[in-house]
């Protein structure tokens, strides 16, 4: 039996890379192979799936302080994660952000310091930000745009919210009271106007733009295309190359909703697995009551319980592979 691992990671508690090894260790008591492709879609936890960093830079960090933050180059492409630049964890998560203040600073010097390196092509994942910026601090740092001519700049979105919308959905999750939320709403209104004017792009009628509390549509603004994150990373491992053998797909998150089929890692590998006529099993941290009872997925809370699936996530990952593995 051939298995492809292709998890995200459990928020908090593994990350994807160990999910996968877990599900091919189960594999190999099974007497099968597997292939372990770590997933992202195009959030936390890409840069990682994508080879990790190999470089580092000090840049601005969502508050203003200077952060450290490792990135990639390789073979002429770079891969950046904006929220180790300007996350909401850098910024002590909702109740120590500033969401009136935070920028997107940091990620724009990274992008100068790819290009000044030699990148041609530069994959930018844009989840967890602390920002509602709409991009300007990014734009503001990223230097001469002439520099950027002939560069491809991709940027990976897990959501598709428009430009304007991204005060209102997901302000609050960043600190955001009801009379921020509108500031924040009007402020990327006028940026909207702005960008129009001065790049002759109309964000606000673009989707995935407000990923990242608009950072994508600033970026887009300037010549970036907006891509949908798992399946750039799909591209970049192979997913499908590895499914036209294989007798079983394996993926995962550490909590499942019916969010998780739209746009995210599970409903991704979901259709590429229907495409390619492969069987898919979900192995998960835990769920919603409506999703957990599909016939494909498996609650590490629901069958070991809450402390368990928290504390020993991986080795029971293992166990509840081979569980199923062995009822096949």
């Amino acid at each position: 039996m051939k298995v492809v691992a292709a998890p995200d990671k459990f928020r908090g508690t593994a990350s994807a890379a160990e999910v996968a090894a877990a599900v091919a260790r189960a594999v190999a008591v099974q007497g099968g192979t597997a292939v372990e492709l770590p997933m992202a879609d195009g959030g936390e936890g890409l840069l990682d799936v994508l080879g990790g960093p190999d470089r580092t830079s000090t840049v601005t960090g969502p508050l203003g302080d200077p952060v450290e933050v490792g990135w990639r180059l390789s073979g002429g492409t770079a891969v950046v994660e904006m929220a180790r630049a300007a996350g909401l964890a850098l910024a002590g998560g909702a109740d120590g952000n500033l969401p009136l203040d935070a920028t997107t600073a940091g990620v724009g010097e990274l992008l100068r310091h790819a290009v000044e390196a030699g990148a041609r092509r530069i994959i930018v994942g844009v989840g967890g930000s602390a920002t509602t910026d709409g991009g300007l601090g990014a734009l503001d740092a990223m230097g001469p745009l002439s520099r950027y001519r002939g560069v491809e700049l991709l940027v990976a979105c897990d959501v598709r919210t428009r430009f304007v919308d991204a005060a209102e959905v997901f302000g609050p999750q960043k600190g955001a009271t009801p009379a921020q939320v509108r500031m924040l709403a009007g402020r990327l209104e006028r940026l909207a106007q702005v960008y129009a004017e001065r790049y002759d792009v109309d964000v606000s009628a673009l989707p995935r733009a407000g990923a990242a509390g608009g950072l994508a549509g600033g970026l887009a603004a300037v010549g970036a295309d907006l891509v949908d994150g798992f399946d750039l990373v799909a591209e970049e491992v192979g997913l499908d190359r590895h499914l036209r053998d294989a007798d079983l797909v394996v993926t995962g998150e550490g909590w499942l909703d019916a969010t998780s089929y739209e746009g995210k890692v599970v409903g991704g590998v979901e259709a590429y697995a229907a495409a390619a006529g492969v069987p898919m099993l979900v192995v998960v941290g835990g769920a919603d009551p409506d999703v957990a009872a599909r016939g494909d997925v498996v609650s590490l809370v629901d069958r070991y319980g809450r402390d368990r699936a928290l504390s020993e996530a991986l080795p029971l990952v293992e166990e509840a592979v081979a569980a199923e593995l062995a009822r096949r």
